[in-house]
């Protein structure tokens, strides 16, 4: 089974995930514009943008696992994965920013004073390099020092999963959920004791 998994894998094209990973905006958007997004459409739209990003967030940190607990290689969707949670943060970031917010001074003191939109600030700054250093040419001229720069993957991953908790209200499961994925995976992802 495992191997039939492989062989379509290797036949399916990189961008069809980008394809497949970015048709819930357009749903979405279209939701926002219907009505679909209940009474507070831009909270929902923020919350829904920031569980995509985090969702695939954790689906790339789960393929090194995957390969090496179940033999699954889905190593070359990885960075498509990891671009896709950059793009939903990113849209997340920006519909606090000019949505939400909207005023400039407002977002400062936002950013200083909630410390889950600091966190997720701190998150979202680790994922920048990241996306920038995700080509061809990047990982040519960085060599072994691009691995080391792509480990901020582990600690975006944690700081997302503390905006989230600190984010909801009251003692909710979801995101305590999601923070256990997390940190399950990074224990799955830590060298095998010889």
């Amino acid at each position: 089974m495992i191997d039939r998994l492989n062989t379509i894998a290797r036949r399916v094209p990189t961008w069809v995930v980008y394809i497949v990973g970015l048709l819930p905006i357009p749903w979405l958007l279209f939701q926002a514009q219907t009505g679909g997004l209940g009474a507070e459409p831009i909270k929902a739209l923020e919350k829904e943008l920031g569980l995509l990003a985090l969702q695939l967030l954790i689906a790339g940190l789960a393929i090194t696992p995957a390969r090496r607990y179940l033999r699954l290689n889905l190593i070359k969707f990885r960075r498509a994965l990891g671009l896709l949670a950059f793009i939903y943060v990113s849209l997340h970031l920006l519909v606090w920013l000019v949505l939400d917010v909207g005023i400039l001074s407002q977002i400062w003191a936002d950013i200083l004073k909630r410390p889950y939109i600091t966190i997720g600030m701190a998150g979202f700054a680790c994922l920048v390099p990241l996306a920038a250093t995700s080509n061809n040419f990047s990982i040519r001229k960085l060599g072994g020092t691009w691995r080391k720069l792509h480990r901020l993957t582990y600690l975006a991953a944690i700081l997302a999963g503390v905006h989230f908790i600190w984010l909801v209200k009251g003692f909710q499961i979801e995101p305590l959920l999601y923070m256990a994925a997390i940190l399950a995976l990074l224990v799955l992802r830590l060298p095998k004791r010889r």
